[in-house]
């Protein structure tokens, strides 16, 4: 029997008995029956079990939408680590928003914008990660610590940084379009069309039912929905330039020190297309993890390059230990193990690493700055007593 004529006699109310469970979840944590331990990992209340994505075998798409109303979860209550935990606080993008447009926001520390020493910089990959996550896997199936950046953001204020997290992926508002239920295609009458062109739209036909098919086999409906674009926010690049002008740059510290990961590095290279002497002028050092960033396709300078071999260290996904030095690939900065094969761990992996170089990059600058200013000094001390000699 042909595909199309064995969908021409499908039974859709039949299907519909078939039909999975509603896509119905828990709204907290506790409705879920899950809690993160005092180790920051999320166990089954009553089991103690770690999370469970196959809740119901043959289930995909349920499991799949359990799992991303589990995630909305996480990133309220990681919302809600950063102002309990961290002192953190919102503010708003864009910065002169009307009360009927859609906005994003970064989190700042109480000293993200006065500190007169050093602002360190986080900026995460793409996906559904939002402010303060790496991964949401790690955070669901490994522990808080290497799956958010609150171990980041705890260790930089100890150190005496005033710190600023983006939000890259809060790009739009999402609102419902009414739903409309399609329309079964109607059967063709024979008509006196050449058998080629006919066979042609019979294949069109089939397709659609089986599009059809593929839309009811599972009769729950998708929820459509609209995007409506944050002002100058609409993508990754776009935020990360925008709360640069707005915020970075208005900053008091001397030392800007940027933490970007995944995509975010290609954020950050484009940041410095578009902003590159304000760049230079203002960070000091930047840390990559397994970047996406690449000078070729991006087209940055070669004073852009330059300044990244001085300035930039990329830990990338890696089976060699910790901190071993890789080839570059491309002239643009220097690649070190992370210590890890997983993409997702390498910002982890490289945590203690990366303040070492944070540290050793402002050590050396402030003993170039301090060799420059004795210099001056004793420039001018000369030229002093050259004068007295002479009179």
């Amino acid at each position: 029997m042909r595909t199309d004529d064995l969908l021409s006699r499908i039974d859709l109310d039949e299907l519909m008995k078939k039909d999975e469970p509603p896509f119905t979840f828990p709204k907290t944590l506790e409705e879920f029956e899950y809690a993160f331990n005092e180790y920051g990992q999320l166990r089954h209340i009553k089991t103690g079990e770690p999370f469970v994505f196959n809740a119901r075998e043959d289930l995909h798409r349920w499991n799949q939408k359990r799992y991303e109303a589990l995630g909305e979860i996480i990133t309220q209550y990681v919302y809600e680590l950063l102002e309990k935990k961290c002192n953190m606080t919102k503010a708003i993008l864009p910065v002169d928003a009307t009360d009927v447009e859609p906005t994003s926001f970064i989190y700042q520390s109480s000293d993200a914008l006065s500190n007169p020493s050093k602002l360190l910089v986080l900026i995460q990959g793409s996906g559904v990660v939002r402010a303060g996550q790496w991964a949401r896997r790690l955070i669901i199936n490994q522990d808080l610590d290497s799956g958010t950046q609150i171990p980041f953001i705890t260790r930089a204020i100890e150190e005496g940084y005033g710190v600023m997290v983006l939000n890259p992926n809060e790009n739009y508002l999402e609102v419902e379009k009414p739903v409309q239920s399609p329309l079964i295609p109607s059967p063709t009458e024979p008509s006196d069309e050449p058998a080629e062109k006919r066979e042609r739209k019979e294949d069109k036909e089939g397709k659609k039912k089986r599009e059809f098919y593929e839309k009811y086999r599972n009769p729950q409906k998708e929820t459509e929905t609209e995007r409506i674009p944050i002002r100058e926010n609409g993508s990754s690049e776009e935020h990360v330039l925008y709360v640069w002008d707005h915020f970075v740059s208005k900053a008091a510290a001397k030392n800007v020190f940027i933490m970007a990961h995944s995509y975010g590095g290609l954020s950050f290279v484009e940041l410095m297309n578009q902003r590159e002497m304000q760049v230079k002028n203002r960070v000091c050092a930047v840390a990559l993890t397994d970047s996406a960033h690449n000078i070729w396709l991006q087209e940055t300078s070669k004073g852009t390059q330059d300044w990244m071999q001085q300035h930039c260290c990329n830990w990338v996904s890696s089976p060699e230990p910790l901190d071993t030095p890789l080839d570059p690939m491309l002239p643009d900065c220097p690649r070190v193990s992370a210590g890890t094969e997983r993409h997702e761990l390498t910002s982890w992996m490289s945590f203690n690493s990366i303040f070492m170089f944070f540290s050793d990059i402002l050590e050396a600058k402030e003993s170039e700055e301090a060799e420059e200013t004795s210099n001056t000094v004793t420039t001018r001390s000369s030229s002093l007593k050259s004068k007295h000699q002479d009179l």
